[in-house]
């Protein structure tokens, strides 16, 4: 699979991995049957329905846009795009923490205020072209986590042992370089998506070869999300809350 084939096809095998008949689907978003067939024959969806999806297949509304090559609205955006610096710190710091620490340090992030936009999101000087390839829609849903390719390439080594330059991702999220099979479990750890799940939607099985990853790593995939609407005062904040942690 070279290319984006629309979002009723990547939709449609999503649906068919999670046994979920369309009619059943419909039900929990709780959008019209017949607006539904019509998205899987070819039709845009509208943003509601985009939003009405996320929930009704355990996904966050945002990767559901991304799948579809939407506009992402502003408030599923990153809030501060100079926070993206700090959140791989924070996992750094918070990735041997024990688990009560890992509880701490997450009340701490949902307790910080919600403020307003430091800079109108979706940062297009950060992001690749809406559809593409299936490492593009990857790279693309780690984007809208607020990690750019450098904080990808050291977030992936913290959490799996991997590392790729950043350069590399950057070919990857423009469709220069294919998506190996051995990264895929890699991807779905850093988003929190379960590795079966981005089979159906890339199309691309995860290699069998064993790979160590982290035992912590999968309390960073929500981490990361609780992260991506504060600003970086607030994530320079939680990185240094979380490197204390670890000496007290």
């Amino acid at each position: 699979m070279t290319g984006y084939q629309g979002f009723g096809v990547l939709l449609a095998r999503l649906s068919a991995h999670m046994t979920l008949d369309i009619g059943v689907l419909a039900r929990r978003a709780g959008v019209p049957e017949p607006e539904l067939r019509s998205v899987l024959a070819g039709v845009a969806p509208t943003p509601s329905l985009l939003r009405s999806l996320g929930p009704a297949l355990g996904m966050h509304a945002v990767d559901v846009f991304v799948m579809a090559g939407a506009t992402v609205p502003d408030d599923l955006a990153p809030l501060d795009a100079g926070a993206r610096k700090w959140v791989p710190h924070v996992v750094q710091h918070a990735l041997d923490l024990p688990s009560e620490k890992k509880s701490e340090l997450r009340h701490l992030v949902r307790s910080l205020p919600q403020r307003k936009l430091a800079q109108p999101p979706p940062f297009p000087q950060l992001f690749d072209p809406p559809a593409g390839p299936p490492g593009a829609l990857l790279v693309r849903m780690l984007r809208y986590r607020n990690l750019d390719w450098m904080g990808m390439a050291r977030t992936f080594h913290f959490l799996t042992g991997r590392y790729w330059s950043a350069s590399t991702y950057g070919m990857v999220g423009a469709g220069r370089k294919q998506l190996a099979p051995d990264l895929v479990a890699d991807f779905g750890t850093l988003l929190g998506i379960p590795v079966g799940d981005l089979t159906a939607l890339t199309g691309i099985a995860p290699s069998e070869e064993p790979h160590t990853q982290e035992p912590a790593a999968a309390d960073m995939a929500e981490l990361i999300w609780d992260l991506r609407r504060l600003t970086a005062d607030q994530v320079r904040h939680t990185s240094e809350a979380a490197a204390s942690m670890r000496t007290t």
